[in-house]
């Protein structure tokens, strides 16, 4: 089986879209700016062979009718969860749907993941690398952090982590956007004694200062700096009851106050923005 090759397209400020290719064909994941990928498939002679997207937002969507105009064929297939109205969208999927490509061979199973939005799903692939399995997760799970909670409650998002949590530890997570130094700074403030996290902090800032990506992330490193993947840790907890001066009597509890907490956090340190590694593009 040809290796994959799993690359992110930056755009806009902080967004990437995922090609999965062989290096003839590939898959893009949430392309929500067409003009990027096109650019990198026609420098690289990839054809497009499929689209999947993981929840209707436009930043994930915007550029799908543009890459089935650039690519010529209206056959090719866009998956997208089931309970979204997307236009573009062919295959309309759901939770446990298990999806698979011939060029380039990959397969994936779709994981309901509801708290961004109603309509969230992640892409699984289990065996198609020798780094691991490989999650395209969208805006539920991000580096540091979780995405916020537009349509969704606080119960849906904490379940839809702990379905993510449970994956293989070596399982790579490609996420959708570049928060990951904003969120490691909050992070920093909910467990100040976690070394695991000021040293993923020191490594992610030093890659930004070169302008290269932080992700993929991994299960197993979220599992030990990720304040949303830890809301058991006695540390966060005792950060929490101090800050909002209450008992937590429960997860869901203290999730619903980290959640509240993070959204109107302001980062302490300047953070890198804009396209990354010109060069690849």
């Amino acid at each position: 089986m040809t290796e994959l090759e799993y690359i992110p397209i930056p755009f806009f400020i902080d967004n990437y879209a995922w090609l999965i290719t062989d290096r003839c064909s590939a898959i893009v994941v949430d392309p929500g700016e067409a003009a990027p990928v096109i650019q990198y498939c026609d420098e690289n002679s990839l054809r497009l062979a499929g689209v999947m997207v993981t929840h209707h937002h436009s930043d994930h969507t915007a550029g799908i009718e543009a890459l089935l105009a650039w690519a010529g064929d209206c056959s090719i297939p866009v998956y997208g969860p089931a309970k979204a109205c997307i236009p573009s969208v062919s295959a309309r999927v759901g939770h446990g749907f298990r999806l698979a490509f011939k060029e380039p061979a990959f397969e994936a199973s779709v994981i309901a993941v509801p708290g961004h939005t109603q309509d969230h799903i992640a892409y699984f692939a289990d065996a198609h690398s020798a780094d691991g399995p490989h999650l395209f997760c969208g805006d539920t799970l991000f580096a540091g952090g979780c995405g916020r909670l537009l349509d969704g409650r606080p119960e849906q998002m904490l379940a839809s982590l702990d379905s993510l949590a449970v994956l293989p530890r070596g399982t790579q997570v490609h996420c959708a956007h570049e928060y990951t130094l904003a969120n490691l700074q909050f992070a920093r403030q909910c467990e100040p004694s976690n070394a695991d996290i000021d040293a993923w902090y020191r490594r992610a800032k030093s890659l930004r200062q070169d302008g290269l990506p932080t992700l993929p992330t991994s299960i197993e490193l979220e599992l030990a700096v990720n304040p949303f993947l830890r809301v058991q840790s006695i540390e966060l907890l005792c950060t929490l009851e101090s800050r909002f001066q209450i008992s937590i009597s429960n997860r869901l509890a203290a999730f619903t106050l980290l959640r509240g907490w993070k959204d109107i956090f302001c980062a302490e340190e300047p953070i890198p923005t804009g396209r990354l590694w010109p060069s690849l593009l």
